[in-house]
């Protein structure tokens, strides 16, 4: 089968024929006749599969009728990360260059003022991130009434940043009678709840079994060591030992470790760059461009570079820490061995990481070879004992009895006699009365449990007097007949 069989537009064709395609893949076979047909789709595929022409095309074809008012966009587009949204953007440049239609970007990370500029002169495809297009819609910048097509690309991943609110949200501003696509590489139940909710009577395309990884991916655990310069020094030996090497991916679980990790390789005199979500996107864009033309040979990221990012020829992905979620992993790997081409996929694995790669295992239901050398179980590392110096205090036995402290006895100052300010020295000191006996400090427990509380009613203050009060009172002095 070829894109001519499928449908399409003259137009949409010559476009694709001038890209270099002929041959579409399997869900792009699938799902684009029941697009072009007006049908709502659910599209199950692993990443790297084709889904982004899946739904653009089909869109290309139907949007050469009609035109877009202001404020009022005519299809809408779901991306979970601002890469996404712009790589999308690019395939609408592509496919759409004999069209002419006004493309609009609703990201963060760039000028307010620009992007509503664009949705106020009319926008035929708008896509968005949920929490920018929502920032519109609550300001009143856009209208969403005149949606004829919705598209949701990754949902899963949508689900993991905890869009799942927005997108429901945003399908309620929708008007019923859309047309909704429906991508996703896995179906959660969430995500499945998500589709019998908004999808009416969807033709569920699935080329392959959900959260599976591509036959053409060679996959190996390198056992590493625990502490970060270890795994540092692992890094640096495989990069320099791999054969066939000709770029990499280094993922990392978060943010600070991807500083870390670019910081090192760059002291060790390797061509690399790095990516996050605290970076602004000016930045982050020149990371991914310096990535696809060469310009380095490293790129230090973290997940968000992981789901639908289409970078060619990526020679072998390299988990610098093993996800945390096994999703992750199909995503992660999926950068490499795209469009039929073969990549090595390399996860560093310390004895921390057994429960990790035992439930990667288990989704992709296949073992991951090891490389040669290492062990093929990782036990858990048991967690080591505080080092204490000096002298080593021995636990104590809940059953052993306490030592009672011994009481403590404290000096008593002698009293010196003390003279009043302004007293003549020839007139005696008046008696004083003699302080009250105060009981020993040692008599009663300072404090008591509840259960050595007694129900009596307290008088006064009880037993807890202020030291003020306990203090010797002096009796006025007699004034006598003529003194001032």
């Amino acid at each position: 089968m070829n894109f001519d069989e499928l449908g399409l537009s003259q137009k949409v064709l010559e476009a694709v024929r001038a890209s270099g395609y002929d041959t579409p893949t399997p869900i792009q076979a699938q799902a684009i006749p029941h697009a072009l047909a007006g049908r709502d789709v659910l599209g199950i595929a692993q990443t790297g599969t084709g889904k982004t022409a899946a739904f653009t095309l089909p869109m290309l074809s139907r949007l050469e009728q009609g035109r877009a008012r202001a404020r009022m966009p005519r299809t809408l587009i779901l991306e979970p990360t601002r890469e996404l949204a712009a790589q999308v953007e690019e395939a609408f440049v592509k496919y759409g260059v004999n069209h002419k239609l006004n493309v609009a970007l609703l990201i963060g990370g760039v000028s307010f003022g620009d992007q509503e500029a664009k949705i106020t002169r009319g926008a035929d495809v708008l896509i968005a991130t949920p929490g920018r297009l929502l920032d519109f819609a609550d300001r009143g910048k856009i209208l969403l009434t005149g949606i004829e097509i919705l598209v949701i690309d990754e949902a899963d991943r949508m689900l993991d940043m905890g869009f799942i609110p927005d997108i429901e949200k945003i399908c309620k501003l929708v008007p019923f009678t859309r047309q909704t696509l429906f991508f996703s590489a896995t179906m959660p139940p969430e995500i499945t709840r998500l589709t019998e909710q908004f999808l009416q009577n969807p033709v569920r395309v699935e080329v392959s079994r959900p959260a599976s990884t591509a036959i053409n991916i060679v996959q190996t655990l390198v056992k590493t060591g625990s502490s970060p310069e270890e795994k540092r020094a692992t890094l640096r030996r495989i990069i320099r030992g791999a054969e066939n090497f000709k770029n990499a991916i280094i993922f990392c679980n978060r943010k600070r470790d991807v500083q870390v990790v670019y910081r090192s390789l760059e002291k060790h005199g390797f061509s690399v760059g790095a990516l996050h979500g605290d970076l602004d996107q000016r930045a982050r864009m020149a990371a991914l461009d310096s990535f696809r033309n060469g310009t380095v040979q490293l790129l230090v990221c973290s997940d968000v570079a992981a789901r639908g990012l289409d970078i060619p020829d990526v020679s072998h992905i390299i988990n610098y820490d093993a996800p945390h979620h096994s999703e992750d992993y199909v995503h992660r790997i999926g950068r490499t061995g795209r469009a039929g081409k073969t990549g090595v996929a390399l996860t560093l694995v310390t004895r921390l990481d057994a429960k990790n790669i035992a439930e990667i295992e288990k989704l992709i239901a296949r073992k991951i070879d090891w490389a040669p050398g290492a062990e093929d179980v990782v036990e858990a590392e048991p967690e080591a004992a505080p080092a204490h110096r000096g002298r080593r205090r021995e636990p104590q036995r809940r059953d052993a009895p306490r030592r009672e402290a011994p009481p403590r006895v404290e000096a008593v100052p002698e009293e010196q006699p003390r003279v009043s300010r302004g007293r003549r020295p020839d007139r005696p000191e008046p008696a004083r009365n003699p302080a009250p006996a105060r009981a020993p400090a040692a008599a009663a427990p300072r404090h008591r449990s509840r259960e050595d509380r007694d129900d009596a009613p307290v008088v006064g203050l009880g037993d807890h007097v202020p030291s003020f009060l306990l203090r010797p009172t002096r009796p006025p002095r007699p004034v006598a007949v003529g003194e001032d």
